[in-house]
């Protein structure tokens, strides 16, 4: 039966694999478009090639000085799953990239024979995305647990895993929502022009930032996820049983094929039910999933309780995004309420988003506590993990969703610019709209899985060394406790200020060119749009290692200075705030972006109006809390709790601990 779980997640993580590139070809034969648009769509492609192989060349560097200290102070085989961790995730960000950059244009080039065509192509573009990050990471972890047959190995797997997620997340904010927030700020709110105008010089780099940010940071961020919970699953069951480090392997290999079987579901030509057709592909791959469950879980255990743990891991999926949708959807009240506060101005659009998000915490953490409360009754602290597998034994769809969302957003744009006939705006528009929602939906189930992801780390940590409970009137373990509450917020801060400061370079580049280069209002001139490229890269790689810094030592730091249960402290404090955190600026900023969505749609003035100029600023804000801040919260607090596994046994016997 051993044998037979192997072959089901090997199974499936080629399933996943082979489906993706069947995508991949499937699309590459679909037609470009015009001169105008390839030539468009190739300055997007150079310019998310050049950020990228940047990226990966300095980060390079970190993972091999990385891979030879582990090496020297753990043990070869973890420097050797590290290595192997991180250019699996770096690969799944490129190989997510590089889809979205050529199914952008053929988006917009399907949308001249109906919606039908171009959200196909969309969807078809994000699915290669979704299930070639599932089906590395299953692969992966398999492949490598076949061969070293000790679950602790894979610790290295998962820390590489975590630290290219964390970077791309990092990095892709900065670079995405700089290029966002100096277009917006000067092409629409000083210059009255169109998002996607090609007179606006920081356009390219916006459209490039669609696929770093969203794509290649959302492929990087769920690998991650992906993998780390699979490990800590199969570490957890170590010490139950071999069948039960096997589960979530066979768990993670059923989702998969359960959401390649629900993407043949997700199609439709009526652009009022465009996101309903993509959540219907998410219900159906959990519906298939939980079937799949049923049969593995019977033919492992005698008992039905682990299935039902993996039953309320898929609800808690499903649940959060009903609830993100209703905070962030153009349809829904929250989002109507902060278009109204626009009619008084700017400030009140950043108060009431900013209320929305806090007040947003509410449901989603209700869920995840009772989510964890039943679990635990149904299979322990291995239940916890049970249900967080399942949870994200759905990636494949839901990146597939979330994928979606950019490359409509530039398949929008690349329309503007070639300027194509108003009918494909009409497409692309409402495909758009619909992938703001895609995204916040999709961002709320990273934090979520994130969430029962780092507790399943935790978890894991605390039995690495024996710690049993924390005692909170140690006052080594409130001081851990407190540095680990504070983290998330001075994370949030460097990424913050890097966006701010990139931005800032942006505004200055867009207002000098409209100064200098005559014409451009009029048409007359072409802006210099690899300057604005070349701003925003330069930016997001300066700013990267601060915050990996940050997250890599503190625990290192923490551990050996004030102990193991000072860690853990440090660990409860960073996943409690960390989630809060993100889910109030994920859901704010969606909300606000939503918000100038709905206005720009007629109403309340509709564009140019007053109350559009104030919900554009309130956009500008939100852009770095939904796509910089909020979403690399989720790979910080994991990188804080594989370091602590990796380094548990070390600590104990530390000469510094005070």
């Amino acid at each position: 039966m051993v044998d037979v779980m192997t072959a089901i997640a090997l199974v499936g993580g080629l399933a996943g694999l082979i489906f993706a590139i069947y995508l991949v070809f499937s699309i590459m034969r679909l037609p470009e478009g015009s001169a105008k648009m390839k030539e468009i769509a190739e300055a997007i492609r150079q310019g998310a090639a050049a950020y990228l192989n940047r990226q990966y060349r300095t980060l390079a560097i970190f993972v091999i000085a990385l891979t030879v200290l582990i090496g020297f102070f753990i043990d070869i085989a973890t420097s050797i799953t590290f290595a192997v961790g991180a250019v699996l995730s770096a690969l799944a960000g490129y190989i997510g990239m590089n889809t979205s950059v050529r199914a952008n244009v053929r988006t917009a080039q399907a949308a001249t024979k109906g919606l039908r065509h171009a959200f196909r192509t969309a969807f078809m573009g994000g699915s290669v995305t979704g299930f070639a990050v599932v089906g590395l990471g299953l692969v992966g972890v398999t492949l490598l647990f076949m061969w070293y047959e000790d679950p602790k190995l894979l610790i290295g797997f998962g820390f590489g895993a975590s630290l290219i997620s964390l970077f791309a997340r990092v990095g892709g904010g900065i670079y995405t929502k700089g290029a966002d927030v100096g277009a917006d700020l000067v092409g629409k709110v000083e210059k009255g022009i169109p998002e996607d105008d090609p007179r606006n010089p920081a356009v390219i780099a916006d459209q490039v930032g669609d696929n770093v940010g969203d794509c290649a940071g959302m492929a990087a961020d769920l690998f991650e996820s992906y993998t780390v919970t699979l490990i800590a699953t199969m570490l957890l069951g170590i010490a139950l049983g071999p069948e039960y480090v096997l589960f979530p392997l066979a768990i993670a290999g059923v989702g998969i094929v359960g959401s390649i079987v629900s993407t043949l579901f997700v199609s439709t030509a009526n652009k009022n039910k465009v996101w309903s057709v993509l959540n219907r592909g998410i219900m159906i791959s959990a519906l298939l999933s939980a079937i799949g469950f049923y049969f593995v879980t019977t033919k492992l255990f005698d008992s039905i309780d682990l299935f039902l743990a993996s039953l309320v891991g898929l609800f808690v999926t499903i649940a959060i995004g009903w609830i993100t949708e209703y905070y962030t959807a153009t349809n829904r009240k929250p989002v109507q309420q902060i278009a109204e506060s626009a009619k008084t101005g700017p400030a009140t659009v950043i108060i009431s988003g900013i209320s929305k998000g806090f007040q947003s915490t509410f449901v989603p953490l209700l869920v995840i506590v009772a989510g964890i409360l039943i679990s635990y009754h149904f299979g322990g602290v291995y239940g916890i993990a049970v249900a967080a597998m399942a949870m994200l034994s759905m990636s494949g769809i839901i990146v597939a969703v979330d994928t979606f969302g950019p490359i409509t957003d530039n398949a929008g744009g690349i329309a503007e610019m070639a300027e194509m006939p108003s009918k494909v705006r009409g497409i692309t528009d409402p495909l758009d709209a619909v992938g703001n929602t895609t995204k916040a939906v999709t961002k709320g189930f990273a934090i979520g899985s994130a969430a029962l992801a780092a507790l399943s780390l935790f978890v894991a940590y605390s039995e690495e060394i024996g710690l049993v409970t924390i005692n909170l009137l140690d006052a080594r373990v409130v001081a851990g406790l407190f540095i680990g509450g504070m983290l998330p917020f001075i994370f949030s801060a460097m990424t913050m200020n890097a966006v701010s400061k990139a931005a800032f370079a942006m505004v200055e580049e867009v207002r000098r060119q409209f100064k200098d280069i005559k014409g451009i209002m009029e048409g007359k001139a072409k802006p210099d749009y690899s300057r604005c490229v070349d701003i925003s890269t330069k930016s997001a790689i300066r700013e990267l290692f601060l915050p990996g810094i940050l997250a890599v030592f503190s625990p290192v730091i923490v551990g050996f200075v004030l102990g193991a249960e000072a860690l853990g402290g440090l660990l409860a404090g960073s996943i409690v705030t960390g989630l809060l955190l993100a889910i109030t600026m994920t859901n704010s900023g969606g909300a606000w972006d939503n918000a100038k969505k709905f206005i720009e749609d007629g109403n309340l003035g509709g564009k140019g109006s007053e109350a559009h100029k104030a919900a554009v600023v309130g956009d500008t804000v939100g852009d770095p809390f939904k796509d910089t801040s909020g979403p690399a919260i989720n790979p910080l607090i994991k990188v804080l709790n594989t370091v602590a596994i990796l380094i548990a046994t070390m600590i104990v016997s530390s000469p510094f601990l005070i």
